[in-house]
């Protein structure tokens, strides 16, 4: 790992549970991503989706105006083929049912067996997928 920052990740994981048990306990609504934007274009209780996904864009902006750099994403891939894969990721999204923060934060929280397995199977796909870029086809 390059940017080993321990600290940094036990507080910005405690902040997703927070957010997560909070959505819950205030709304009874899961706060994975996918559910919520796929919900936006298709429902008509828009308000707090509105306001969750405007509160992701506007935490780093926020941060920024604090002092607190924005890191530039690397981008290994070409546009075309990082569209490609994000339309992907939207296919198997709405194929498992939601978004690896849904099953692996919320999900795994309330005990669904669902979202265990989804998880289970998101972890076996990763490390498969790094055994093979690192030891494999990616050298």
């Amino acid at each position: 790992m390059h940017n080993f920052t321990p600290v940094s990740g036990f507080i910005g994981g405690a902040l997703i549970g927070l957010a997560a048990a909070l959505t819950m306990l205030l709304t009874g609504r899961v706060a994975g991503i996918s559910g919520i934007f796929g919900g936006l274009l298709r429902s008509e209780d828009r308000g707090w989706r509105i306001a969750f996904l405007a509160g992701l864009i506007a935490a780093p902006l926020l941060a920024a105006l604090a002092g607190h750099p924005l890191l530039k994403p690397a981008m290994p891939a070409s546009l075309v083929v990082t569209a490609i894969g994000g339309l992907l990721v939207g296919i198997g999204t709405c194929m498992g049912g939601g978004c690896t923060s849904g099953h692996g934060v919320c999900g795994i929280a309330r005990l669904s067996s669902r979202s265990l397995t989804a998880t289970a199977i998101f972890m076996v796909v990763a490390v498969a997928t790094v055994a093979i870029m690192r030891h494999g086809f990616g050298g």
